[in-house]
């Protein structure tokens, strides 16, 4: 293979197999894949199973205890808390996979820029990126929410934007190394440009770091998204997600009726867990340094 197709595929596409092989051997990670897939299942196809009404209130179905009728009982007004829990996990796996997704973009080419251009234009670039992660995102949804009512767009807008601090500083550290291998001064020696020597070998061959990234910032978000709502200041009912689950549910636990957190705030741990749990697995699996 040649220099220059291998500088533009990478690692990950000549060796699929030992890549999935090692990711295979590691049993965290592969239960919370399958945890994952599981809790996808569950919150988008799960509503055509079992189908419930979550836009209007039933005050004669209010607070009932789990039975054959409603697996998870009812709640304050009387919305089924299963279907319910189908309907937030939705919301907060939609959202948690767009803006992990959306700040992973932002910060791969944000850092790949600046560890490529180098000199000033890193230095002005990553003390942006240094000021940015001097205010905790929390606090910055927080503002954002009390200023505005988000929906579901714009609470993927806000996390995407506040999110992608920590996976530019990753790339430009890849960037970094990636820039002085022969197949990107062979690219420059004979008149490549800047872009193409990013997007054909530099980002190809950061593909594991971004991977990983983005893997955690999807539980990160989840878990950002369920703070904003448990506080009152995420999507707006009759939408929910399930940190407003929590929220609503927090003193109905003082009366017994644990039925109203226990679901919302396990799935939220599994779910967190599980994304954490692949991306070990990824980073592990991409990590060939010291292998025979």
């Amino acid at each position: 293979m040649s220099v220059r197709s291998a500088g533009r595929w990478g690692l990950v596409a000549q060796f699929p197999a030992p890549l999935i092989a090692r990711f295979a051997r590691n049993k965290l990670a592969v239960g919370g894949l399958l945890v994952v897939a599981l809790f996808l299942l569950f919150c988008f196809v799960g509503p055509t199973l079992h189908s419930t009404d979550q836009i209007h209130t039933d005050l004669t179905q209010v607070n009932l205890h789990p039975s054959g009728a409603h697996w998870l009982g009812t709640d304050a007004v009387g919305h089924d808390e299963l279907g319910r829990l189908m309907y937030g996990g939705k919301v907060s796996l939609l959202v948690g996979l767009a803006a992990g997704v959306l700040a992973t973009v932002i910060g791969t080419l944000w850092g790949s820029v600046a560890g490529y251009a180098g000199g000033w234009v890193d230095a002005v670039m990553m003390r942006v990126v240094d000021a940015g992660i001097a205010i905790p995102a929390l606090f910055i949804l927080l503002v954002v929410s009390a200023i505005t009512t988000p929906g579901v767009p714009g609470l993927i807008l806000i996390l995407g934007l506040v999110s992608w601090l920590v996976p530019s500083r990753l790339v430009r550290a890849e960037t970094l190394t990636l820039k002085s291998r022969d197949y990107v001064l062979t690219l420059r020696a004979i008149g490549g440009s800047h872009s193409r020597a990013i997007t054909r070998h530099i980002l190809p061959n950061s593909v594991s770091t971004i991977v990983v990234a983005a893997t955690f910032q999807v539980a990160d978000a989840i878990l950002l998204v369920a703070y904003v709502s448990y506080l009152g200041l995420g999507v707006q009912p009759p939408s929910t997600d399930w940190g407003g689950m929590l929220s609503a549910g927090l003193t109905a636990a003082y009366s017994g009726r644990w039925w109203l957190i226990v679901p919302p705030g396990l799935a939220i741990i599994l779910v967190v867990c599980a994304f954490n749990a692949v991306g070990d697995g990824l980073r592990d699996a991409f990590d060939v340094r010291g292998r025979g």
